[in-house]
């Protein structure tokens, strides 16, 4: 009895057993596998510092979510060669496969940009996009051809290092940097530039869905885009203030700005707030400026037109001085950014309208100040020096006068009777020198004074 109780336990344990196998192997069949998750990084600016940071943190980020893909949607007309070689950097080290994609239509990958769009391990266009035009500019003076010739090829051994290696057209693609040559999406993928023309993010995946690409390092892997979710990476506030900055034509304002605030302070010291507001803008404008490549002939420039406009407004040139200042600050504030393409350059409406009305406040100021230091202080008695007075009794030579309400000792140059008008012309100590006003003055000032009396008559009080 007690073997045949023990049999049925173990049977009805492993009946238990196996039903709740088969219940954990239907659940695990019923439960639909998660959407794979593909990040998405909007590349809309130049190529500079800031925006190369920004990408290196998108790339960054897409590895630590445990993305499928960072898809990059990139519209840019070029920008610094030092930024783009750190951009392509990141992107041929990535833990996770790079697809950018130059969208909308419309949209753009020159100079720079077109260098980016070839290290992506998935390099894609939407129609009516171009890239390519990825000549080397020269950021300032322009070298000889020697050095012209070294850099360019640089450049081209650069970009074929890793256009092979991705089974991409070389010789296609050093015709971009040779000849400038562009390419329209049709065109760079008949030419085996790019892998995929796609209308639209979702349409783009869905082409790319289970194929083997091989990275970089030489690994195979396989794109697993089914049904997959785009998770779109904003850009941190810090980014966005950083690449308000690195616009030129804001960074100068905030110079300018800031320097007038500057001076406005020390004109009128102990108000603090333009202080500290000026002396913030310029430290953020230098920041901006900072982040470009400047060129140091346009500071010079910039000094130099400074130099013109404090010389005019001391020693005066009828505006010529002026003029030479306005026209330094034009230049200077136009070649200031040695920028290899028009979009990272000070606009030469900024420029004009910055120039002109620095100029301006600048000799305005300038020339408010140096008066003001060169008219000496009068108090007491060298105040009354050029007013007109009275004589309260006969001087002969001395006596008591009425200036400006005030009663004063005075001398007189010659005898002169009560109620006689005068001059004064000088003080010594604290009496003062009179001399007797002209017959026509004295008229005038009698009518003065009979005009006044009558007015101050009738305001008198009326009888009610």
């Amino acid at each position: 009895m007690l073997q045949r109780l023990c049999r049925l336990a173990i049977g009805a344990a492993l009946v238990v057993t196996g039903a709740l196998g088969w219940k954990g192997a239907v659940l695990r069949a019923a439960t639909p596998y998660p959407a794979p998750i593909v990040d998405k990084f909007v590349f809309d600016e130049t190529v500079q510092p800031v925006s190369a940071a920004e990408m290196k943190r998108a790339i960054d980020r897409a590895a630590s979510d445990g993305a499928q893909a960072l898809l990059v949607q990139m519209d840019t007309p070029g920008g610094l060669v030092d930024s783009m070689r750190q951009i392509v950097q990141a992107i041929l080290g990535s833990k996770v496969p790079v697809i950018v994609y130059v969208s909308p239509s419309g949209a753009r990958a020159g100079s720079a940009g077109f260098f980016i769009l070839e290290s992506a391990d998935i390099a894609a266009m939407a129609p009516g996009t171009e890239a390519g035009a990825a000549h080397v500019v020269f950021e300032g003076m322009k070298p000889d051809s020697t050095e012209m010739t070294k850099v360019e090829n640089d450049a081209e051994a650069f970009l074929r290092s890793y256009v092979t290696r991705r089974g991409r057209n070389a010789q296609a693609a050093d015709e971009a940097v040779k000849s400038s040559h562009s390419y329209t999406a049709e065109e760079a993928l008949k030419a085996n530039l790019i892998d995929a023309v796609a209308n639209s993010d979702q349409e783009l995946l869905n082409q790319l869905n289970g194929r083997q690409i091989t990275r970089f390092d030489g690994s195979k892997a396989t794109l697993n885009l089914a049904g997959a979710r785009i998770r779109v990476l904003s850009v941190s506030l810090r980014d966005e203030l950083l690449g308000w900055l690195v616009d030129p034509n804001i960074a100068l304002l905030f110079l300018v700005a800031g320097a007038l605030l500057i001076y406005l302070e020390f004109n009128i010291p102990g108000t603090i707030v333009p202080g500290a507001l000026g002396t913030l803008m310029v430290l953020l404008g230098i920041f901006g400026l900072n982040l470009l490549p400047i060129r140091f002939t346009a500071v010079l420039l910039l000094l130099a037109g400074l130099g013109f406009l404090v010389l005019e407004a001391k020693f005066g040139g009828h505006g010529a001085l002026a003029t030479a200042g306005i026209i330094c600050l034009t230049f200077g504030a136009l070649t200031l950014v040695a920028a290899p393409i028009p979009q990272m350059g000070v606009s030469p409406a900024v420029a004009i309208a910055l120039s002109l009305g620095f100029g301006l406040i600048t000799v305005f100021l300038v020339r408010l100040a140096i008066r003001a230091q060169k008219r000496k202080a009068r108090i007491g008695a060298d105040a009354m020096v050029g007013s007109r007075a009275t004589a309260m009794e006969p001087l002969d030579p001395e006596g008591h006068v009425l200036v400006e309400g005030e009663i004063w000792q005075a001398v007189s140059s010659k005898p002169v009777p009560k109620g006689t008008f005068l001059h004064v012309v000088g003080c010594d100590e604290m009496v003062l020198r009179v001399e007797p006003a002209s017959p026509m003055e004295s008229k005038a000032e009698y009518a003065s004074a009979r005009q006044s009396g009558a007015e101050s008559h009738t305001t008198e009080p009326q009888a009610h």
